[in-house]
C-alpha cells in the first residue's frame, strides 16, 4: 500500500513524517488536484494485521517493530534510570501503536495557550477542527462530529472488567464521566477509541491510505529517512533523504512541512542548522538560523503503574493453560463478530482527577488496564493481573532533547527531566493516594489476589521512593519546537519556523503546553488547523 515518486523530484509541498500529523497534512493538502505533495516516512507501510487488530499493540510496544524503541539520558527524578520512549515507525506513527483512547484535553489547555499570544488556538477556535476531523459513532452532540476521517466508537470488548471499574469509582464517590471530551472533563470511565468495527483506524487509515494509488498528486516514500532540510538564502527548499541506503534529494516549491514528532523535529532542524548556535557550533554543524528554543521545553506526562495478580482469566490477558483456550476462543469471536477481547484497546477505562478541590481541572488521569503491566510490558509475569495507570497532567518540569552528533544517525539525548521540578512529585504522591483508594475499593476484592508492587507502603516518604524508582513515561512527548512569540518560541501561531521561508512544523512538538489528556488526537487537531491555514496562504 505504497506509491513512489519515480522519477518526479520536485513537489508543491514536502511532508516528513508519515505520523498522525503527518497523515492528516497530505490527505489534506492533495485534496486540491492542482497540489503536488510528497510524503517521506522513515517506516514501513502500517497496514500490518498487527497494528489493525487492537491487542497487536501489546506485540509492538516492547520491540522495535514499527517503533523507534527511544530512551532517554539517566533521569536524575528517577533514581537515575533511562526511561523508555516508544514512537511508531510507520505511516501512522504513534496512532498505529497507541491504546487508541480518543482524548481531547481540557477546554482551558488551549485557552491557556491563546493567552500566550497564540491568536488562534483559543478552545472556541480549535473545537471545529476536532469536529471536523472525527465521525463519533455515539455521541451526537456540540461537541462532536460525524462524517470526518477519524472514526471514533466505544470499544467492543464486552469486557464486564468495565463495570468493575465504575462500580469501585461509585464505591469511592469520584464522579463518572460519559463524555470526556464535552462539558466537562472530570470523572472516571470508559474510554472511547479510534477504531472501526473493532479494529485500529489510525490517522493513515482515516486520512492517507483511501487516496494512496488514487491521486496522481499524492505521492508516498517508505523507509525514507530525511537527513536534512536544504536551505537556501533563508528558504527551505529541498529534503534530502535516505532510502535503502541510497542518497536522494526532493525539491518543494512552496513549503516543506516538518511532522517528525516531539524528538525528531527538532533534531532535524538542528542537524540543518537551525537552533541554538552554540549547540550546533559544538557538532560542527553551520548554522542557518539561530533558534535557541529548538530541543527546548520538552515536557511529558510521568507516570505511575499499579499492578496487581489475578486469578480471573477469563477477563484479563495473562499467561495461563486457561488463558490461552479462552483466548482461542475470543479469536474466533471476534472473527466472526469483531466483538469481544481481541478488540480491547487494553487501556478501557480511565478517567481524570482533581487531587485538591480547589483546582480548576483535573490534574492527574488514570488509564485502567485488564492486564498485568510492568516495565512498559517488557516484564512478563506468569498468570494473570489488572493495572491501573495515574499520570500528572500539569507538570512544571522542563527537559531537552540534544543532539550527539551532527547527523540523523547519531542517538538523540532525551531528557524529560521527570521529577525536575519538586512540586511535580508531591502532586504525583497526592495522585497515587486516590489511585490506591479507587483499586482498595470492594468491588475489586473478588478481581485482586496480589498487589505486587504497593502493598508495603505505609506513608507518604515510602510513596516518593517507590514513585522514583517506578515512574517512566505515559507516551505524551510534546514542546521541544514549540509555538509563541517570546524569545524561546520556535514557530509562530500560524507554525512557521521564525528565521527561515517556506518551512513549518507541524506536530505535537509545536505544543507550548501538554494538554490534559492523550496527545494524539489535539495532534490531528494541529494538522487539521494547519492544513487549513497552509491552503488559505496563511
Amino acid at each position: 500500500m505504497t506509491s513512489s515518486t519515480d522519477s518526479v523530484t520536485e513537489f508543491d509541498y514536502i511532508v516528513i513524517g508519515g505520523g498522525s500529523a503527518g497523515s492528516v497534512l497530505a490527505g489534506r493538502l492533495t485534496e486540491d488536484p492542482n497540489v503536488s505533495l510528497c510524503l517521506l516516512e522513515a517506516g514501513g507501510g502500517g497496514d500490518s494485521w498487527m497494528i489493525n487488530i487492537p491487542v497487536g499493540a501489546v506485540l509492538i510496544i516492547p520491540s522495535k517493530m514499527n517503533n523507534w524503541a527511544l530512551e532517554t539520558v539517566p533521569q536524575a527524578g528517577l533514581n537515575g534510570r533511562i526511561g523508555y520512549q516508544p514512537r511508531g515507525k510507520c505511516l501512522g506513527g504513534s496512532s498505529a501503536i497507541n491504546a487508541m483512547a480518543y482524548i481531547r484535553g481540557n477546554r482551558k489547555d488551549y485557552d491557556d495557550w491563546a493567552a500566550l499570544g497564540n491568536t488562534g488556538w483559543s478552545y472556541h477556535e480549535v473545537l471545529p477542527y476536532f469536529k471536523k476531523s472525527e465521525n463519533n459513532e455515539r455521541i451526537h452532540d456540540e461537541y462532536h462530529g460525524q462524517g470526518g476521517p477519524l472514526n471514533v466508537s466505544d470499544l467492543q470488548s464486552d469486557n464486564p472488567l468495565q463495570n468493575t471499574y465504575l462500580a469501585a469509582a461509585n464505591e469511592v464517590g469520584y464522579p463518572i464521566n460519559n463524555d470526556f471530551n464535552g462539558a466537562t472533563q472530570e470523572g472516571l470511565g470508559t474510554y472511547q477509541v479510534t477504531q472501526k468495527n473493532g479494529a485500529r483506524w489510525s490517522a493513515a487509515k482515516g486520512y492517507l491510505f483511501p487516496h494512496m494509488g488514487k491521486r496522481s498528486n499524492l505521492h508516498v516514500e517508505i523507509h525514507a529517512l530525511a537527513q536534512r532540510i536544504i536551505i537556501e538564502n533563508g528558504r527551505a527548499v529541498g529534503v534530502e533523504f535516505k532510502q535503502n541506503g541510497v542518497r536522494r534529494t526532493i525539491l518543494a516549491r512552496r513549503e516543506v512541512l516538518v511532522s517528525a514528532g516531539a524528538f525528531q523535529s527538532p533534531q532535524l532542524l538542528m542537524v540543518s542548522g537551525i537552533g541554538d548556535r552554540q549547540e550546533l557550533e559544538k557538532h560542527g554543524i553551520q548554522v542557518t538560523q539561530h533558534l535557541p528554543g529548538v530541543g527546548k521545553n520538552l515536557h511529558d506526562h510521568p507516570d505511575f503503574v499499579f499492578g496487581y495478580k489475578s486469578q480471573n482469566t477469563r477477563d484479563t490477558f495473562g499467561i495461563s493453560i486457561s488463558g490461552s483456550v479462552n483466548m482461542l476462543g475470543q479469536i474466533q469471536k471476534y472473527r466472526q463478530t469483531h466483538h469481544g477481547m481481541v478488540a480491547s484497546n487494553f487501556a478501557e477505562c480511565g478517567g481524570f482527577l482533581k487531587t485538591k478541590p480547589e483546582l480548576d481541572i483535573p490534574n492527574v488521569q488514570l488509564h485502567f488496564v485488564v492486564a498485568l503491566v510492568d516495565n512498559h510490558a517488557r516484564t512478563m509475569h506468569m498468570g494473570h493481573g489488572i493495572s491501573c495507570h495515574v499520570c500528572l497532567l500539569n507538570p512544571r518540569s522542563r527537559g531537552t532533547v540534544k543532539l550527539s552528533g551532527p547527523t540523523m544517525d547519531d542517538k538523540l539525548l532525551i531528557d524529560p527531566n521527570f521529577f525536575g521540578d519538586p512540586a511535580d512529585l508531591e502532586d504525583m504522591v497526592a495522585g497515587f493516594k486516590m489511585t490506591k483508594k479507587l483499586m482498595d475499593a470492594e468491588a475489586f476484592k473478588d478481581v485482586i489476589s496480589k498487589d505486587l508492587f504497593t502493598s508495603n507502603i505505609q506513608n507518604d516518604d515510602d510513596i516518593r521512593a517507590i514513585l522514583r524508582q517506578r515512574t517512566d513515561t505515559v507516551y505524551h512527548p510534546v514542546g521541544s519546537c514549540k509555538m509563541g512569540v517570546d524569545d524561546m518560541a520556535v514557530v509562530d501561531p500560524t507554525l512557521k519556523v521564525y528565521g527561515i521561508q517556506g518551512l513549518r512544523v507541524v506536530d505535537a512538538s509545536i505544543m507550548p503546553t501538554v494538554v490534559n489528556g492523550n496527545t494524539n488526537a489535539p495532534t490531528v487537531m494541529i494538522a487539521e488547523k494547519a492544513a487549513d491555514m497552509i491552503k488559505a496562504g496563511l
